[in-house]
């Protein structure tokens, strides 16, 4: 995927979108694309392509869409977190063609898209997404939704990233600067921004910081999915300049919060 970081601080979640499906050609190359999904935690995802009209499937905070993409995992330990770096990676090649997304984890009647999607005991689906191309103008709704989030902003990165201790801002040098960019201007559920990330002995070590509310049996862990998300675009961009990182789990026992949640480490090979 060429020009990773430009497609990254480019996307935006769209909600309104010109009515009518895809191009055949973009729907083909999506559903190519799909099938080389992985994540690093070797839990597979499947991906289901839906029509909406054939399902009756909406949300009532889209509009003009034709299509939705669901995700399906196996119910186990870091399913969530491989869920949404599978999902994530789907989200910014279908951006790189054109096409516009948005994470759909509540607004939905979600038994029917669950019927759709075929979803088999012991499995989850987290979350889907409609497949569309966005509207040259956003709906009152959708402009009140992204004004009502702080869509367009993000935390600042002394928050965020962390050198040997929780709290001590991690400086890092030029290419890393804009990796960790790309990390910060990831999507989260209602724009929370759960992840946090330490450096120590070489290895980046990424955290869930929980809010309340976000974990059922149904979708499992909202907040893990998006640390999965981060952890996506940090492997992307790292592989994108040329390194090759690989995930432990091996938790440092650093002195953290108590909502905060030890998740995994990233190493260069």
């Amino acid at each position: 995927m060429e020009n990773l970081s430009g497609i990254i601080r480019g996307r935006k979640s769209i909600r309104t979108f010109d009515s009518g499906n895809i191009s055949d050609e973009h729907r083909e190359k999506i559903s190519e694309y799909i099938k080389g999904i992985t994540n690093p935690f070797n839990i597979p995802v499947e991906f289901v392509v839906l029509d909406a009209k054939e399902y009756g499937l909406s949300s009532p905070v889209l509009s003009g869409e034709g299509l939705y993409i669901a995700g399906k995992v196996e119910k186990k330990p870091y399913a969530d977190v491989a869920f949404g770096y599978s999902f994530e990676k789907l989200v910014l090649y279908a951006w790189s063609l054109g096409v516009g997304t948005v994470w759909i984890g509540g607004t939905m009647k979600r038994e029917l898209f669950e019927k759709a999607a075929g979803v088999k005991e012991g499995e989850m689906m987290p979350c889907v997404s409609p497949l569309g191309y966005p509207a040259k103008k956003r709906s009152l709704k959708e402009t009140m939704m992204r004004k009502g989030i702080g869509a367009d902003s993000r935390i600042s990165a002394d928050k965020l990233f962390f050198e040997d201790e929780w709290g001590r801002p991690l400086t890092p040098g030029e290419d890393l600067a804009d990796i960790l960019e790309m990390v910060r201007w990831a999507p989260s559920a209602v724009n929370k921004q759960p992840w946090r990330i330490i450096l120590k002995e070489g290895i980046y070590h990424f955290y869930e910081k929980k809010d309340k509310g976000y974990i059922n049996d149904t979708t499992g862990d909202l907040q893990k999915i998006d640390v999965g998300i981060a952890l996506c675009h940090f492997m992307m961009g790292l592989e994108a300049s040329g390194k090759i990182p690989e995930i432990i789990i091996d938790d440092p026992k650093i002195d953290v919060p108590e909502d905060v949640e030890y998740i995994a480490g990233v190493r260069m090979r």
